[in-house]
């Protein structure tokens, strides 16, 4: 899944990943983050593009929480899906075409 953190603040990628996290657990508990398998796998900070990487069955799971998400760091910023897919290769594709 690739997602971008818009904000007039630059944050690095713990800063983006704890607030995903920080959401999960808010709204779904300590099962339902267990269930996600989230990780991340590349983070540009210049452009502010996330890659993530999560189970295909908790993927409701963590769109919710990324929706969710309205501040990161204590400072207010959204993070919005960009792309979805199954592979990384197939999400590179996306991204570039």
């Amino acid at each position: 899944m690739a997602l971008k953190a818009e904000s007039d603040q630059i944050f690095n990628d713990r800063d983006v990943m704890d607030a995903i996290w920080d959401m999960v657990y808010r709204l779904f508990g300590e099962f339902g983050a267990s269930q996600t398998a989230l990780s991340l796998v590349k983070y540009d900070e210049g452009g502010r593009v996330v890659v993530v990487r999560c189970s295909h069955k908790a993927l409701g799971i963590v769109r919710a929480a990324i929706a969710a998400v309205t501040e990161i760091n204590g400072r207010c910023a959204v993070i919005r899906v960009v792309a979805v897919s199954g592979t990384l290769k197939a999400l590179q594709k996306k991204l570039i075409g």
